[in-house]
């Protein structure tokens, strides 16, 4: 994943969003993040591998826009074709990504429909839910929404997700040589949901999403799930 990283990190009101356009493996600021992390209730990372727009900051992930009191950060993984949305100018992409298009149409359409009274989150899901699979048509569209309170999860192809309870343990990753006690840098009282193309760690009961599933995790737990698109077929 050669074409830039980003994170962003929603603690309260205050988001943080920081992207390079360069690999993340060779980056001074991600070796320093991981040395000095930084503590947030709600925290988005992607790495690029850049299908549609030239390398560059306009272009790396995560986009964030302002909207209803809110600051809304999303990422996606994924490739679309021939996805041209109409756009009214009250989102406008500053890259040429698939990704930043579908999001700013996702963001018209949220504020076309609810103005600036925000429902919960399971309505706003709800909600959502049809506009991610007609997206989809396009093409691969795992994505990550966030608004700081919870984290909506849409899978078209691969997505895996996980929810973590004390008791603390140990935990080993997949891809590195790391592992970390959780009891050290967690309270005993802690809740976490993560959600990952790829399972993260070893010996943790990491749940695949099913194509066209759309899950919403809030303080840890899921609030909202939808059937993917072979169940809602079946139905």
């Amino acid at each position: 994943h050669v074409d830039g990283w980003g994170v962003a990190f929603h603690e309260g009101e205050r988001c943080e969003v920081t992207v390079e356009d360069s690999p993340a493996a060779e980056s001074a600021l991600a070796r320093h993040l991981g040395h000095h992390p930084v503590r947030a209730r709600n925290i988005l990372a992607h790495i690029r591998k850049a299908t549609q727009g030239v390398r560059s900051v306009e272009n790396c992930h995560p986009f964030r826009r302002d909207w209803a009191g809110r600051t809304w950060v999303f990422a996606h993984n994924g490739d679309l074709q021939n996805f041209h949305p109409a756009l009214d100018g009250s989102f406008t992409p500053s890259g040429q990504t698939d990704s930043e298009r579908a999001f700013c149409w996702l963001m018209q359409r949220l504020q076309q429909q609810f103005g600036h009274h925000l429902p919960d989150w399971p309505e706003l899901a709800a909600t959502l839910t049809p506009w991610l699979h007609e997206i989809a048509e396009h093409g691969r569209f795992n994505l990550l929404l966030t608004d700081g309170r919870a984290m909506l999860a849409h899978a078209s192809t691969r997505l895996h997700w996980l929810q973590r309870r004390p008791p603390f343990g140990q935990v080993s990753l997949r891809d590195g040589d790391l592992s970390v006690d959780l009891s050290t840098v967690n309270n005993p009282a802690d809740r976490m949901a993560l959600v990952s193309t790829e399972p993260l760690t070893h010996g943790e009961a990491w749940q695949a999403f099913q194509p066209g599933e759309v899950r919403v995790f809030q303080d840890g737990d899921c609030v909202f799930v939808s059937e993917g698109l072979a169940a809602l077929a079946a139905a």
